[in-house]
């Protein structure tokens, strides 16, 4: 969620200075690189397109063209949508002998020792929460800040009950020398997007399990990197998307599975809140603006998932169904110069921004199976806070933010909604009624998901969420920006998961172990 780290987020205003790390020379950006041409597979279709936009071009394709073209192929239906114009996003990169990730479980173990990266609002949010997990360790911290890093560490040892652990803060590179480390089997990164990458390879490479806050990537070269990485090390990575532990979309999930929706149709999901104060302009991330910066670089759907990964999760993405095709379209970029304009002094730094990312997002995306989703995003404009969330299955349909529901199977008549409330806490999933909110975040979002995430590892299980899921969640950006740039037409979804999709497997419904 949020990051940390003053010479981390400084890299955003260092174009020519990205983190080091070989594959991707440009970690500020999300298009990717072109690979050399490969040809397409039935089921192998993932990896990298090609050119890098004008300025112009993503003003044109954002706040013209983009929603025009858009709006003729993609509201007509999915049925009807044009073929994909570019399917160079589909296909997949070169790669070598990489085995499936998918059935992997965790090795076991009888304390998870955790490495944290990132010590600002989300991480040092996360770190109490770890303290009352049982067989949770912190070991080791890192934040460029050494204040934070020691304060942190106070914690540890005051709150949490724990030794002292080790502590990394001489410059941006030092998170190297934390995944070295031989006490560590998870690191948990939360530090400003652009270091996502950099840091979960790093932590893979040394034989880490590694759990990231949004996104895992923002390129599409990188996420792929990320995929065959995991193979290679064959270490886990997956995206820590809180959201698929709230409690209404679990019990969403189960009655999914009980089949009170019937078969899905649709749905919707994304991040619709209004950052601008205090989090874009006014201090409230470490150091201000780093989040605000991405609306200078790229105009894409920047951070979907909160949304639309658990609707992903009803209809089984990845296990059972999968993402094929994309179209985004964009309003026009106004909402932050506005609010510049009315609130924020002259000598600010935002007055050296030139917004181009469209303040509203719309992605159309279409399943194998011939479902769509649609991701939205917007925040940068006066706004309720929603994650957009809508459910259509044959038997009735739920949607968020109201929490409401309609469902045929369970006697609802009249065209009238009924309040998701607890009424159908019997339909609740057993995380909530076993687990509760515990130490909270996020409503008790936040604990459940590190609590599962220490009890998947101890136990040996698969995760409910992996490298396969995560990639494809967070695909939506970068081919979001691809759909852009060629007039929001149709771009081809890889397939991470190189034909396993179409094996169902359990993942975040399955009972208590």
């Amino acid at each position: 969620m949020t990051g940390s780290g003053h010479c981390w987020t400084h890299a955003l205003d260092r174009y020519s200075r990205p983190p080091k790390e070989p594959i991707s020379s440009g970690v500020v950006s999300v298009l990717p690189h072109v690979p050399p041409a490969v040809p397409p597979h039935d089921s192998d279709d993932g990896a990298s397109d090609g050119s890098r936009p004008s300025r112009r071009d993503i003003l044109r394709t954002g706040a013209g063209a983009g929603v025009t073209a858009g709006l003729a192929a993609g509201l007509t239906g999915f049925a009807g949508l044009p073929a994909i114009a570019d399917d160079s996003t589909g296909r997949e990169p070169p790669r070598g002998r990489e085995k499936t990730m998918t059935d992997v479980p965790f090795e076991g173990f009888d304390t998870v020792r955790v490495a944290i990266i990132g010590l600002g609002n989300r991480g040092a949010g996360q770190l109490p929460l770890f303290f009352p997990i049982p067989g949770a360790r912190i070991t080791a911290l890192c934040d460029i800040r050494r204040e934070q890093t020691e304060r942190a560490a106070d914690r540890v040892e005051t709150e949490g009950g724990q030794p002292r652990p080790a502590t990394y803060s001489k410059g941006e590179d030092d998170y190297r020398n934390l995944v070295t480390r031989d006490d560590v089997d998870l690191v948990y990164i939360a530090t400003p997007w652009e270091w996502h990458y950099p840091m979960a390879k790093a932590a893979l490479r040394h034989g880490k399990h590694v759990a990231v806050e949004l996104p895992i990537a923002t390129r599409l070269d990188d996420i792929w990197d990320l995929v065959r990485t995991s193979e290679q090390t064959r270490k886990h990575c997956w995206l820590l998307e809180n959201c698929n532990y709230g409690r209404e979309e679990l019990r969403v999930l189960t009655m999914v599975k009980q089949g009170l929706f019937g078969d899905l149709l649709h749905g919707s999901g994304g991040y619709v809140h209004d950052l601008r104060n205090p989090y874009l302009f006014h201090g409230a991330y470490y150091p201000e603006g780093w989040r605000r910066k991405w609306h200078t670089r790229t105009n894409a759907s920047h951070y979907p998932m909160h949304g639309l990964a658990p609707v992903g999760a009803c209809m089984d993405i990845t296990r059972g169904d999968r993402f094929v095709r994309l179209v985004s379209v964009a309003s026009p970029a106004f909402g932050l110069a506005l609010y510049r304009k009315e609130h924020m002094p002259r000598d600010h730094p935002s007055w050296k921004d030139d917004y181009i990312s469209g303040d509203r997002n719309t992605c159309f995306i279409e399943t194998a199976k011939g479902r769509f989703l649609r991701a939205e995003h917007e925040v940068s404009t006066p706004h309720p806070y929603s994650r957009a969330n809508t459910l259509v299955g044959t038997r009735g349909v739920w949607s968020g933010d109201p929490q409401r529901i309609y469902l045929e199977t369970l006697g609802h008549t009249n065209h009238t909604w009924r309040n998701f409330n607890d009424d159908f806490k019997n339909h609740d999933h057993w995380l909530w009624t076993d687990v509760g909110p515990g130490g909270g975040g996020h409503g008790g979002m936040d604990y459940i998901s590190l609590w599962r995430t220490i009890q998947l590892m101890r136990l040996g299980l698969t995760p409910d969420i992996d490298v396969y899921d995560s990639a494809s969640w967070c695909s939506v950006i970068p081919l979001s920006e691809r759909s852009l740039k060629i007039g929001s037409r149709a771009v081809a979804v890889p397939d991470f998961t190189r034909g396993h999709w179409k094996k169902p497997r359990p993942g975040l419904s399955r009972g208590r172990p």
